[in-house]
């Protein structure tokens, strides 16, 4: 086998510069396609965005908006919720840790 790949001709450089040629013109024509999905993906991505930002800013009636984020909240007044930390549910069941009485800290 070695004898026949040494044996065997190489392809005259003309010949190959078509090949050479039309490598080059399928990466480029591969390339293309592949930057035209990603710029199709990021419109989608954009208008999607888009979208829930719109959502986000009308809200449920009878919730605050953000306007709500400005107030600022007496926080011993306020109840704790277990949405104010992650919790586990031992720590949720025993109340918050800073008001817990006889804590050291």
């Amino acid at each position: 086998m070695p004898e026949l790949l040494a044996a065997a001709p190489a392809l005259p450089l003309d010949e190959a510069g078509k090949y050479v040629a039309g490598a080059y013109v399928v990466f480029l024509a591969l390339l293309v396609v592949y930057v035209a999905i990603m710029a199709t993906k990021l419109q989608r991505i954009e208008r999607d965005l888009r979208d829930l930002a719109g959502f986000a800013e009308q809200g449920k009636p009878g919730t605050p908006g953000r306007e709500a984020e400005d107030v600022p909240v007496d926080v011993e007044t306020q109840p704790a919720t277990v949405s104010d930390r992650n919790l586990t549910p031992s720590e949720a069941a025993a109340g918050r840790p800073d008001n817990a009485q006889g804590s050291d800290v």
